[in-house]
């Protein structure tokens, strides 16, 4: 089982408003390739917290109803486990983001990962390669 970052939704499924850049469009369809494997009933895991930022980009570059849609799929999908974060989780996160200089969400999930037994994040970036996760862009 792999941890799934929000980038990754973010990257497959919005529609660009303009025309990428060719590492651009090698992310996009990089994230196409894992989300389609998703797609086809690989086992994954993610939380509500990177749920809630790919619904608040979806929100903000789609429409609300774009958004609503995609996390209410994402919950009828029986292979995609998604996290509950309690208040204790995310100031814990919190914390050790501010000893290892990343993103809080960032260290939420590695901290999920670690409570679960998960050691490869589908994700683009970059911070999980100082953690002890193996990180895979496709």
């Amino acid at each position: 089982m792999r941890f799934v970052d929000s980038n990754v939704f973010v990257y497959a499924i919005l529609k660009p408003k303009r025309k990428l850049t060719k590492e651009e469009e090698e992310l996009k369809n990089k994230a196409k390739m894992i989300y389609q494997r998703i797609v086809k009933n690989e086992e994954v895991v993610t939380s509500v917290v990177h749920l809630s930022e790919v619904a608040n980009i979806l929100e903000d570059a789609a429409n609300l109803t774009y958004s609503i849609n995609f996390i209410e799929e994402v919950y009828k999908t029986k292979n995609i486990q998604i996290e509950g974060v309690t208040k204790e989780d995310y100031f814990s996160a919190t914390l050790e983001a501010k000893n290892k200089n990343i993103s809080i969400n960032d260290m939420l999930a590695y901290l999920i990962m670690l409570r679960r037994g998960i050691e490869e994040i589908f994700s683009f970036d970059r911070h999980f390669d100082n953690l002890k996760v193996v990180r895979l862009e496709d």
